[in-house]
């Protein structure tokens, strides 16, 4: 089992108001008049060139009161961002006081409740709990990185498309919806390729932190680290990989990188 890490932080943003909805689906990557009052989606931010500014599941709490919790970066710096784009729309930002995450106990996957400002989302055979008491994380970070939902790291923010992250295995991108930052970038890759890297979970041999980048020995590909937790004797974790640390057959998806690292690729998403 792993050992016992920090809780990973709960960066939410409430945004309220009658044109709440109409705003955020002008600027989202997913389809946001699809969400009914006490759901959740996962969706994104994009800049023009498609890169990830902000991944984040997106909860309906009310009629007109939603929730984001954001997976890596602060809420009050998106706040500040995404408040430029308000003009005249009747829309409120605010950013609580971060507390921590936690592991809960199961609700269906994309159920959404609120209960005295602590947020609570179904996952399925777990949910995620927002407090604001510091708790362990006993088992939250493993649940995340074995489902491949991965949390952006500060050097991971604003560098990847949506593609290189999997975001269409996650719900996250939707291809019918009206424009949005981004967007043709989205559909260009999605419908004609080109994406060079790939959302992974991999085995380490050794801890090497969040946000490394690491070299493979044989040819120079790079992987990028997106989190990393002990797990028994190894180290697994999420990791953004070059198309070529792919493009083996499935026995031979590892390498010596130039740090001394061995890593081994056992899973990877694309769209």
């Amino acid at each position: 089992m792993p050992d016992t890490i920090p809780p990973l932080p709960a960066e939410i943003l409430v945004i309220e108001g009658p044109d709440a909805g109409q705003f955020m689906h002008g600027q989202f990557t997913s389809n946001v008049h699809a969400l009914r009052e006490g759901q959740w989606q996962f969706s994104a931010w994009l800049d023009a060139a498609g890169r990830v500014r902000a991944l984040f599941h997106l909860a309906r709490v009310a009629d007109q009161r939603w929730v984001m919790l954001l997976r890596g970066g602060r809420a009050d710096a998106m706040r500040s961002e995404l408040s430029r784009f308000v003009f005249r729309a009747r829309v409120r930002l605010q950013a609580p006081t971060a507390g921590t995450l936690a592991i809960a106990p199961m609700v269906a996957l994309h159920v959404a409740s609120e209960d005295g400002g602590e947020l609570l989302l179904g996952c399925g055979d777990h949910a995620i709990a927002s407090t604001a008491i510091a708790r362990c994380d006993d088992g939250l970070r493993e649940t995340q990185i074995r489902a491949g939902w991965p949390w952006l790291s500060d050097g991971a923010l604003g560098q990847y498309t949506a593609a290189s992250l999997g975001l269409h295995q996650l719900g996250a991108i939707a291809l019918d919806k009206g424009c949005y930052p981004g967007q043709e970038i989205v559909a260009r890759l999605h419908y004609r390729g080109g994406n060079k890297r790939r959302l992974c979970r991999v085995i380490l041999s050794q801890d090497v932190g969040v946000d490394a980048r690491l070299r493979r020995v044989a040819d120079e590909a790079e992987i990028h680290v997106l989190d990393v937790m002990k797990d028994g004797s190894a180290f697994q974790g999420l990791a953004v990989a070059h198309e070529a640390w792919i493009a083996g057959p499935q026995f031979d998806l590892q390498g010596l990188c130039t740090d001394g690292t061995r890593i081994r690729i056992v899973e990877s998403w694309d769209e």
